[in-house]
C-alpha cells in the first residue's frame, strides 16, 4: 500500500510538471510565431524541446525519488527517446481520432493528451526511475 501511494504522489507532481512543462512549450510556441514572426513549423520543435528540458529538470529534482541510470547523458538520451515515442503517439492518435473516426481536433487532442500523459508517465517511471531491486 505505501508502494502504491508513493506511485500516486509521484503521478500528482508530475502531472503538475507537465503542465509547467505545457505552458513553456505552448508559451514559447506562440510567442515565436506571434511576436517573432516564426514560422511554426521552426517554433514547434522550438517550444517542444524547451518543454523537454524542463520537464526532465523537474522529474531528476522534484517529481521521483530514484533514478535508475547513473549516467546523465544516457538518462537524458533516453528520456527523450521517450518524449519523441510520446509524440508520434499523439500524432497517431489525433489523426486515428480525426481521420478515422470522425471526431473533432479538440476532442480528438484530449483524447491524445490523456493516453499521451499515461504512457509517458508509466515509461518513464518504469525505464528511468524506478530503483532496481
Amino acid at each position: 500500500m505505501k508502494a502504491l501511494r508513493g506511485v500516486a504522489d509521484e503521478g500528482v507532481r508530475y502531472f503538475a510538471a507537465s503542465a509547467a512543462a505545457l505552458a513553456v512549450d505552448f508559451g514559447v510556441y506562440s510567442g515565436l510565431i506571434r511576436l517573432a514572426g516564426v514560422n511554426y513549423l521552426v517554433a514547434a520543435p522550438v517550444g517542444f524541446s524547451l518543454g523537454i528540458v524542463l520537464i526532465y529538470v523537474l522529474c531528476v529534482t522534484w517529481v521521483f525519488r530514484h533514478r535508475r541510470l547513473t549516467d546523465a547523458r544516457a538518462e537524458f538520451a533516453l528520456f527523450v527517446i521517450l518524449a519523441v515515442a510520446g509524440l508520434a503517439l499523439n500524432q497517431a492518435i489525433i489523426y486515428l481520432g480525426v481521420d478515422r473516426f470522425g471526431l473533432v481536433y479538440e476532442l480528438a487532442k484530449v483524447v491524445s493528451a490523456g493516453v499521451v500523459f499515461c504512457f509517458n508517465f508509466a515509461s518513464r517511471k518504469l525505464l528511468l526511475f524506478t530503483k532496481y531491486e
